[in-house]
């Protein structure tokens, strides 16, 4: 079941009616089966749940401020979203979010699969809601196939609407989360992957936990394997999906506060040192990002860009990493310990 964490939980080993730990016992070929995966409706459901309560998701508000009101109003509460999704860490059905086994999803492809839902899931997991039914839940629930379009429908208007024009530069984050992880994957094995995601996730003995509220699914036994998917809306919980064959955890990407944030000016120290526009460039790198869209923001040609970029990884100070057709350019470790040390 879909469930989240809104606040950090302790750990605990009992189930209780407020309180539960998913546990998921791994084999030793469960560790061939962790995948990571991208998904349109994992951030568009996100999305929607936040601007039904934005309490505690501090770094996603000015993304909310700028867009919550034109989403109420066009999806408020008569919509089928609003009951389908309700506010605070509640159920919400599987079937909003089937597995994604790609890192470059299409919000059209992923709602073809939930087109096809089966109709006896889709009423079982409507049972399991914990609000009110509102007259549209009702009205899926009697008839699925008009209910299943209608999802669509206003999941696309949604996705057009509000995450479309935003999904550039949120990919490039999650392209670059990915890479990270994989990186700490090869380094430190299993261990090292799954208790660097997050503070209420955390790996002991071949068994990976997952705190969440409100949640209804026995644990999963070993031969599951996991789907991890980054995604910038579920920021700061951890949400998870227990049913069915591919359990899914989505979990907050590494850089999501630096999203929206108003550009920063590089330190003037820093730029005696290395230049404006270099300097420049490494305070652009809080989030990943193409040349052409660094050429953008500090207002240099693509090929100039190119250049400093060519002088900053010489230094060690920036890495490529290709995502799909393009190339992104991340900064290195070193690079963000030099922007710690310069005085502002």
């Amino acid at each position: 079941m879909t469930c989240a964490n809104t606040t950090p939980t302790v750990l605990v080993c009992a189930r209780t009616q407020e309180v539960a730990v998913l546990t998921i016992e791994f084999s030793a070929g469960d560790v061939a089966r962790i995948r990571f995966a991208l998904s349109c409706l994992w951030e568009a459901m996100s999305a929607f749940h936040v601007v039904q309560g934005p309490d505690g998701h501090t770094a996603l508000l000015p993304w909310i401020r700028r867009n919550g009101p034109a989403m109420r109003a066009m999806l408020g509460e008569g919509s089928l979203l609003a009951g389908l999704i309700p506010s605070g860490p509640r159920y919400t059905p599987d079937f909003l979010t089937p597995p994604s086994f790609t890192l470059n999803p299409d919000i059209r492809e992923e709602l073809t699969r939930v087109l096809a839902t089966p109709h006896e899931q889709v009423r079982a997991e409507i049972e399991l809601l914990t609000v009110p039914r509102t007259p549209a839940v009702q009205a899926m629930y009697d008839d699925p196939d008009a209910g299943l379009r209608r999802f669509a429908r206003e999941m696309t208007l949604l996705w057009d609407t509000f995450l479309a024009p935003e999904w550039p530069r949120m990919k490039a984050v999650l392209d670059a989360e990915v890479f990270h992880r994989a990186r700490r994957f090869t380094e430190e094995g299993a261990e090292g992957l799954l208790n660097g995601l997050h503070e209420w996730i955390g790996w002991r003995d071949e068994t990976l936990s997952v705190a969440r509220e409100w949640c209804l699914s026995a644990d999963i036994a070993a031969g599951s394997g996991v789907l991890l998917v980054p995604a910038v809306f579920v920021w700061p919980a951890v949400r998870t999906v227990a049913s069915g064959v591919n359990p899914q955890i989505a979990y907050p990407p590494r850089g999501v506060a630096t999203l929206w944030e108003a550009p920063h000016e590089a330190p003037d120290a820093l730029a005696a040192v290395l230049g404006r526009t270099r300097a420049q460039l490494l305070v652009e790198l809080d989030a990943p990002a193409s040349t052409t869209e660094l050429a953008k923001r500090v207002g240099v040609s693509a090929a100039g860009v190119s250049q400093h970029l060519k002088v900053l990884r010489d230094a060690g100070l920036v890495t490529p990493h290709r995502a799909g057709h393009k190339v992104l350019n991340l900064r290195t470790a070193a690079a963000d310990t030099l922007l710690a040390a310069v005085p502002g």
